[in-house]
């Protein structure tokens, strides 16, 4: 029977460079580098305060390291719903406006 491996450790910063990769696809604006910045705190955070829990003093200091890293939320699915939605949607318009565009010409 094969072992069934949970690394959390290797999870959370395979998570961190998916953010990353997020990170460096915005635009380089105002705009784009406030939430880039903000990403890449709250998508790294976890990773770093799990390895801090990993040392934890005690049971009870251990526990509290954890509910830290659920204080900033990984990214929740409800809260990407919509503007995932929304950007399938408006990618939609735009296929259809050059279909439209090309039956035209």
């Amino acid at each position: 029977m094969e072992e069934r491996r949970f690394d959390l450790e290797d999870r959370l910063i395979d998570f961190a460079l998916r953010i990353d990769e997020i990170v460096e696809s915005l635009p380089n604006t105002k705009l784009g580098n406030h939430i880039g910045n903000q990403l890449i705190r709250c998508g790294t955070a976890p990773a770093l305060n799990y390895g801090e829990a990993q040392s934890a003093e005690s049971t009870n200091d251990f526990i509290h390291k954890l509910k830290i890293i659920l204080k900033k939320p990984l990214l929740k699915p409800e809260r990407m719903t919509d503007i995932i939605q929304e950007n399938n949607e408006l990618i939609a318009i735009f296929l259809k406006s050059i279909e439209t565009a090309k039956k035209k010409k």
